[in-house]
């Protein structure tokens, strides 16, 4: 395939890419009429770089000034995965334009579609611009993964098809809170063109967040769907989650906050000194805890007696410190064959699919807006 040699070239590969995720431009048009997509740089509160072995240099303008290819490299790549989350979360979410339970659900979802899209062109803007032959081909190859089909998306919990409602709120409010705390711990960085596109982003992402838990609410409200099928769409998504934070003892988030390319969540606003090699658990804790809060929101609508939780960190697992173990969602370590006997009854299976498909038929299956959301 050639190779883009500008800008242009790539929205061109932009275009093509929307046709085949089958995002509807009559959709776009009806609910964000006149929008346009465009590269967004916010204002940063210093120029100055505020952690790691650079601290007090002002921060780098241009990839150029990144003072060690290794550096750039790190840079780069992290542009590269960002970007590839924001392509991968359209892909697949593409089947939800056709069955979307109200008018106002389906306008939420063409917002956040359209807003995870600018998310991708942002970094892919970063690409182009600032780090040359190398951008523009990671630029492309960005928009030739998919999250379907080759299942070629960089990070495996973005292969995954969010087939329905409950599978998006859970997703939404899981996956996304991951979203805003890896932006976060970006728009610390040293790289001043990183830094200032996080602002932007961070803004349309709380709408995002605040969709995926306004409709666990209005799920739980509504009492059709029952809470322990319900809880296999949060012990999915949620565990999928952490996963995204990486692994543990992590040399490369080391080296990074070493650089001053990516810092931590609250950098800036604890006097904790920071513990260097334990940087992705810290972060993996703090958004535990959060995630923690937004279902004991769902819990204060939730009208039966079983309530909604959050698993326990070890369950499922598939990155860090607890790969390739087997532990229950309260806790408990399992062997290899109690795992095959449990997994069923705390994940989705057909069987659940296909039960959920019958309550779906039900109009009343998702409390109308307004009631639970607030």
């Amino acid at each position: 395939m050639t190779r883009i040699s500008t800008f242009d070239d790539w929205i061109d590969l932009l275009k093509q890419w929307q046709e085949d995720i089958g995002l509807d431009q009559e959709l776009v048009e009806r609910y964000m009429p006149g929008y346009q997509f465009e590269a967004k740089y916010g204002e940063l509160p210093t120029n100055e770089i505020t952690f790691g072995e650079f601290a007090g240099e002002r921060k780098w303008e241009k990839v150029l000034e990144i003072p060690d290819q290794r550096m750039r490299d790190a840079v780069l790549n992290m542009v590269v995965y960002q970007g590839d989350t924001e392509f991968a979360s359209n892909e697949q979410q593409r089947f939800l334009v056709n069955n979307a339970p109200t008018e106002y659900d389906l306008a939420s979802l063409v917002r956040i579609m359209v807003e995870e899209t600018r998310h991708g062109y942002q970094m892919c803007h970063l690409m182009i611009k600032q780090f040359g032959e190398d951008g523009k081909i990671e630029a492309q190859k960005m928009l030739e993964r998919r999250a379907y089909g080759k299942k070629n998306r960089l990070l495996n919990a973005f292969n995954d098809d969010v087939t329905h409602w409950l599978d998006f709120f859970a997703y939404t409010n899981f996956m996304d809170r991951d979203g805003k705390f890896q932006l976060t711990m970006l728009s610390h960085s040293g790289f001043a063109p990183l830094a200032q596109s996080m602002g932007p982003m961070l803004r349309e992402e709380s709408f995002h967040m605040g969709t995926g838990v306004s409709g666990l609410k209005r799920i739980a409200q509504a009492g059709v769907i029952p809470v322990e099928l319900q809880q296999k769409y949060y012990n999915k998504w949620f565990s999928g989650s952490l996963d995204l934070f990486g692994t543990d003892h992590s040399s490369s988030a080391q080296w990074a906050y070493a650089w001053g390319i990516k810092g931590r969540v609250d950098e800036g606003k604890t006097p904790e000194a920071a513990d260097r090699e334990h940087l992705n658990e810290r972060a993996r804790g703090q958004f535990y805890d959060e995630a923690r809060k937004t279902v004991e929101m769902v819990n204060s609508v939730n009208p039966s007696a079983t309530k909604l939780f959050v698993p326990d960190m070890r369950f499922n697992r598939e990155i860090g410190e607890f790969k390739d173990q087997r532990w229950s969602v309260d806790g408990r370590r399992l062997t290899e064959d109690e795992w095959s006997a449990y997994a069923p009854s705390v994940l989705p299976n057909a069987e659940d699919e296909a039960t959920l498909t019958e309550y779906f038929k039900n109009p009343c299956w998702i409390a109308p807006k307004g009631k639970a959301a607030a």
